[in-house]
Formats: structure tokens, sequence, C-alpha cells
């Protein structure tokens, strides 16, 4: 039986650069569809956050450079909490799939891996 089930996931980037928040989101979503061994057709939505240092190219366009042109795509700025990590974008994939809830792979790659140390 299929569900929809969410993803999460996170990257940081070294700069405020539209080439680096679109090749980091492209590597990201790259690498949550191939753990969970989505297809394009399977995402309902991605929700997108940056940190608040991050203003130079909206994350979805990365996405929709991958060819994802049906899934809704929003983008939005993350909470700015003192000490928070840096440069970051973080994502939340809505997909139709058949796996658990415990068989889904969240993916924090680089410095984002400090964010959820129990998935290591």
């Amino acid at each position: 039986m299929s569900g929809v089930r969410g993803i999460r996931g996170a990257i940081t980037v070294q700069e405020n650069s539209e080439e680096q928040i679109l090749a980091a989101t492209e590597t990201l979503l790259r690498e949550i569809l191939r753990a969970n061994d989505l297809s394009p057709e399977d995402i309902a939505s991605i929700i997108f956050t940056v940190t608040d240092d991050l203003n130079a190219a909206f994350p979805a366009k990365a996405a929709r450079q991958l060819g994802l042109l049906q899934p809704a795509l929003l983008c939005a700025r993350e909470i700015p909490v003192p000490g928070a990590l840096p440069r970051c974008i973080r994502m939340l994939l809505h997909v139709n799939t058949p796996r658990t809830q415990k068989e889904i792979r969240h993916i924090y790659l680089g410095e984002a891996g400090s964010l959820r140390p129990d998935l290591d």
C-alpha cells in the first residue's frame, strides 16, 4: 500500500553564491531520491528553507533544473536561532511511496550531519 511520507534533508555551502546554492541543492536532492528509490513522479511537494545568510538563489531553481516541473515547490527562510548552523539549506519532501516510516532515509550531508547525529 502506498502512502505519503515526509523525507528530511540538509546540506551546507561554503559561501552565499548562486552556484553553490544550486549545486548543493541538486546534490542533496539526487541523494535523497537515490537513497529512497524515488522517481520525480513520486514527489508531491518540496519545502526548502535557507538560513538568514543565504539569499543568492532560490533552492527550488535547482529542482526545476533537474526536471521537477510538476511538484509544488516553496522556499522560505529558516528561523534565525542564535548559534544555529550557518549557510544551511534544508528540505522537506512529501512523497508517495510504499515504504514504511522506518524505511525512509533522511539525508544530512557535510556539516549538516551535526543536525541529526542519531542518523549516523
